[in-house]
């Protein structure tokens, strides 16, 4: 497993160069690479004493909660237990839940004048704590699709990109369909980017090229031995996440970058929440009044993600066209 004074210098060479963008839903294991320091880690703190950034109650905006959840005092919040730096994994502790997700969440409970109580599992069990009610919301990296809204509101508050990782010197363009064409890619299954890369294949197959040879692996760092051994050409996943090993270990670069909604379309990544459940135009207040009040802004700038703003929190907008069959 990597050190904890690796994930530091890594995150904050990250922030130096500025290229942390946003990225689309998955997981990704914590120990998935062995990267090596880049430069001295200064000004990133790893530690369980996070010191986070805050807001006061607002009533208004607790006003707009059912009275349940105003009552109970707490947000029960999902959060994938296997997130990548900088989005959500354990402080030096190995204990604490920290990063990017875990801050922005936070800001929203204190606006709305509620305890977070953070729930990490598995990618499938946030959607399967959602449908049984177990949690107000997850904010975990997922991005809005057409097919998720039948089930889930959302309230967005990141941009959202995805990167194609490949062996360092591929000498490898990923510009679209055509160029995965008979390509061996791996993929997180279930996710939004699983959905581009089937989408593309089909765009293949009809347009008589090669399909995609689509390949799953249960951790991250099966897909990075996949890809160093030559069993897969590349793999596609959240770019903060491919951005991130590319500059620690030293043995991948990315050959292509795209919206988590495909062509044509900006992905956003938005609080989730069961649909119907009174709780998306709170969430959704919350975020505006953080992003007006600046403290939006500070986690961002914390975790070198200010290219992944929005201005504005949107309730349900366009997502991930639907998979076609």
């Amino acid at each position: 497993m990597k050190t904890r004074r690796t994930v530091l210098a890594a995150l904050a060479s990250l922030t130096a160069l500025g290229v942390l963008t946003a990225c689309g839903s998955g997981d990704a294991a914590l120990d998935a690479a062995k990267p090596e320091a880049k430069k001295a880690a200064e000004g990133i703190n790893l530690s369980p004493e996070q010191n986070r950034v805050h807001t006061p109650k607002v009533d208004a905006l607790a006003a707009k909660l059912p009275e349940a959840v105003r009552k109970r005092g707490t947000l029960v919040l999902g959060v994938s237990a296997t997130s990548n730096p900088p989005l959500a994994f354990h402080a030096t502790d190995d204990k604490t839940l920290i990063g990017v997700e875990v801050d922005l969440a936070t800001l929203v409970a204190d606006a709305l004048g509620l305890k977070p109580e953070f729930n990490p599992v598995s990618w499938e069990n946030l959607f399967v704590g959602l449908d049984s009610g177990k949690y107000d919301a997850v904010f975990s990296n997922v991005t809005v699709t057409e097919e998720r809204k039948d089930k889930y509101d959302f309230a967005t508050y990141r941009l959202d990109d995805l990167a194609f990782e490949a062996k360092k010197g591929s000498g490898w363009t990923v510009k679209g369909p055509e160029d995965v064409a008979g390509k061996a890619i791996a993929v997180g299954s279930g996710t939004n980017q699983e959905k581009i890369l089937v989408d593309w294949s089909a765009q293949n197959e009809k347009a008589g090229r090669k399909p995609v040879d689509i390949k799953y692996y249960q951790n991250t760092s099966d897909y990075y031995l996949a890809l160093q051994s030559g069993r897969i050409d590349g793999y596609l996943g959240p770019n903060p996440v491919s951005a991130y090993h590319v500059l620690s270990a030293g043995q991948t670069e990315i050959v292509g970058k795209f919206s988590g909604a495909g062509a044509g379309l900006q992905g956003k990544i938005a609080a989730t929440t069961k649909k119907d459940s009174g709780l998306v135009a709170a969430y959704a207040a919350a975020i505006d009044h953080i992003v007006e009040n600046g403290t939006y802004a500070q986690v961002l700038k914390r975790w070198g993600l200010d290219s992944e703003a929005v201005t504005k929190s949107e309730i349900n907008p366009p997502g991930l066209p639907r998979t076609k069959n």
